[in-house]
């Protein structure tokens, strides 16, 4: 899972069921500007808001469109339903299963290890942490992080807390394992890069696929001041469709650039038509 990943979002109607025939559309759409690989049932997907057997049918959909890694949230507040999520997600086609921190409950260190350790004995595919505070208001400390990484089927972490010192101490905590470690927060993906990152998970490469993967192999080509400038460039997209307006945003954004992004399920609502324009005229960077 190295390089540009994707979070896809999930295109539903305006009823809020979901498009199966867009989804497809969709995968091809962001294949074709170049991500290399896509993680369906992420925050950005809206997985929170769908069933296990919705999550499971998205994920089936992905893998059967793709022809790139599969990298499935399958995380749930409880064991129970994280691990039949991650049966069904290997059953469905994913190559990874990306399981977001347990949430809601307080949990100390000592439980978060125990967790991880019983679903990564259980998985049958390869298990990513995924730490994102600012939805779950947990974050795996480095020190978790390095512990968790000496597990033989824990292989790597989304790390979305925009924090590049927590990221350079993870990384030099894993830099022994086989571990990839991604960023994802589109805002810092150069600097995460350029801090010891393999790659990302970016809300921004739905909307600028094309430009998520330029800051990367900028990157690998050895100019880094590049990848940061257009990085530089796009921080104010990024922003507008994840802390500002969030899916809804995002969406809109999508469809404004000819993606089947579908509505926002319920209790998101469709941005205004004022709010509409302003990304449009933001997201002009992405296609220069």
């Amino acid at each position: 899972m190295h390089g540009t990943g994707v979070p896809l979002l999930t295109p539903f109607d305006d009823a809020g069921d979901l498009q199966e025939s867009e989804l497809r559309e969709l995968v091809s759409w962001v294949e074709d500007r170049g991500v290399d690989f896509i993680v369906p049932c992420g925050s950005n997907s809206e997985a929170e808001l769908m069933s296990v057997e919705e999550r499971a049918r998205v994920v089936e959909i992905v893998a059967e469109a793709s022809s790139v890694p599969i990298l499935a949230g399958t995380g749930h507040p409880g064991l129970r339903e994280t691990m039949r999520q991650t049966t069904l997600a290997a059953e469905a086609g994913a190559d990874a299963a990306l399981v977001i921190t347990p949430f809601y409950f307080d949990h100390d260190d000592e439980t978060m290890i125990d967790y991880y350790h019983t679903v990564a004995d259980e998985s049958p595919i390869p298990v990513f942490l995924y730490s994102v505070p600012a939805y779950t208001d947990v974050a795996l400390t480095p020190e978790v992080v390095g512990e968790l990484a000496d597990h033989e089927n824990i292989v790597g972490m989304k790390d979305s807390s925009g924090d590049l010192t927590r990221l350079q101490r993870e990384r030099a905590r894993t830099e022994d394992a086989d571990f990839d470690l991604l960023v994802g927060s589109g805002s810092i993906y150069a600097a995460g890069l350029d801090a010891g990152a393999d790659g990302g998970v970016l809300a921004l490469a739905n909307v600028a696929p094309e430009r998520a993967n330029e800051i990367y192999e900028l990157h690998r080509g050895g100019h880094d001041e590049q990848a940061r400038q257009l990085n530089a460039r796009l921080v104010e997209l990024n922003r507008a469709i994840t802390a500002q307006y969030g899916v809804p945003g995002a969406k809109a954004v999508m469809k404004a650039r000819g993606a089947p992004a579908g509505a926002p399920r319920r209790p998101h609502r469709s941005v205004s038509d004022v709010v509409r324009d302003e990304l449009e005229d933001l997201s002009q960077v992405a296609e220069h």
